[in-house]
């Protein structure tokens, strides 16, 4: 490659075997990332505890339609991932916060790249949906 000022990533760098085995896709850290922060509702969840401190029931109230059995089982993975901190206070009935661990705070950055390159592709993006040549073909049948 040569020029100046053309920075590839490091992603596209990485030497893939043809065919990728399945074992590696699925074992692959980006791809267990990117399924945690892929789902409906993680990264709404993510940006909102960067903000601050949430309890579960003002969490709640900030995102419209989901449920609150979907919140548990998105606060359970996260922190399960190690990105959100769940503290329960001893008080009567105990009270639950949630925020974001050091390690959650260092997604935010990722992910404010991610939003920006979508905002900014999101015309040529829709362009490209709306082309009726943009549908790709089965090669199987």
């Amino acid at each position: 490659m040569s020029g100046t000022n053309i920075v590839v990533p490091s992603i596209v760098d990485v030497e893939l075997p043809s065919p990728v085995p399945v074992e590696e896709y699925e074992q692959c850290a980006v791809t267990d990332v990117l399924r945690r922060v892929g789902d409906k509702w993680s990264i709404l969840v993510i940006v909102l505890l960067g903000r601050r401190r949430f309890r579960f029931s003002e969490l709640h109230r900030e995102i419209e339609t989901i449920s609150q059995r979907m919140l548990t089982r998105t606060l359970r993975g996260l922190a399960h991932d190690g990105l959100v901190h769940r503290e329960v206070f001893p008080t009567k009935p105990p009270s639950v916060e949630y925020r974001l661990t050091p390690l959650g705070e260092s997604l935010l950055g990722p992910l404010s790249t991610l939003a920006d390159w979508a905002v900014e592709h999101q015309p040529q993006i829709a362009a490209a949906r709306a082309r009726p040549d943009a549908t790709v073909e089965d090669s199987t049948k």
